[in-house]
């Protein structure tokens, strides 16, 4: 088995999770590379690599950056970037997944990406509202520039190692879950009356 369409796959996925953090740029990092030559993507798909589109993506990402500092405009972002995120992952992965008919290449993009995509923009969402009931936003500056690394340093890492960047958001995913199952259960007062009798 060629390693290249899993490596594709892999760089997908992540650049698609970034998408979660930040729409623009995953796309820019992407473009970047594909301009540079440094990756290729499937035929269809090199307009993501062009000038134009490499302008488009500079100048958008510039915006969004700066949307998101900016107090109550970061809330109304969150409502547009979940569906353009997961619009974005699914491009994004199926443009990178190679030597596959274009319906199994796109229900990929879909699931896979769209579902990373989600997932994240779905975290960052709750972890922006818990800063602003908890800190009245004044927070929100921190939780955006924490994003922005996220967005940056995984969409990076999707580039020079896909496989290294899908095996931390395996990692990280596992993480969060424990954490949630490990705090059901000590709040599930079936399990507290069970362990006290103990």
């Amino acid at each position: 088995m060629e390693l290249q369409p899993i490596l594709g796959l892999a760089a997908g996925v992540a650049l698609a999770a970034a998408c979660g953090f930040r729409v623009f740029v995953p796309l820019l990092v992407a473009s970047l590379s594909l301009h540079a030559g440094a990756m290729h993507v499937s035929s269809g798909f090199a307009w993501i690599g062009s000038t134009p589109a490499l302008c488009c993506f500079a100048a958008a990402t510039v915006l969004e950056i700066g949307g998101y500092f900016l107090p109550g405009v970061d809330h109304f972002l969150d409502l547009v970037a979940t569906p353009a995120a997961v619009v974005a992952g699914a491009v994004l992965t199926a443009s990178f997944i190679t030597d596959m008919e274009p319906w199994m290449r796109w229900s990929l993009g879909l699931i896979a990406g769209g579902g990373a995509a989600a997932a994240v923009q779905s975290a960052t969402v709750f972890v922006r509202g818990l800063s602003g009931v908890t800190t009245l936003g004044l927070a929100n500056p921190i939780v955006s520039a924490g994003e922005f690394v996220g967005a940056t340093g995984l969409s990076i890492l999707a580039v020079i190692a896909p496989i290294a960047a899908l095996a931390l958001l395996a990692l990280v995913a596992w993480f969060v879950c424990s954490r949630i199952a490990r705090r059901r259960n000590s709040h599930d007062p079936v399990r507290v009356l069970e362990t006290s009798a103990r």
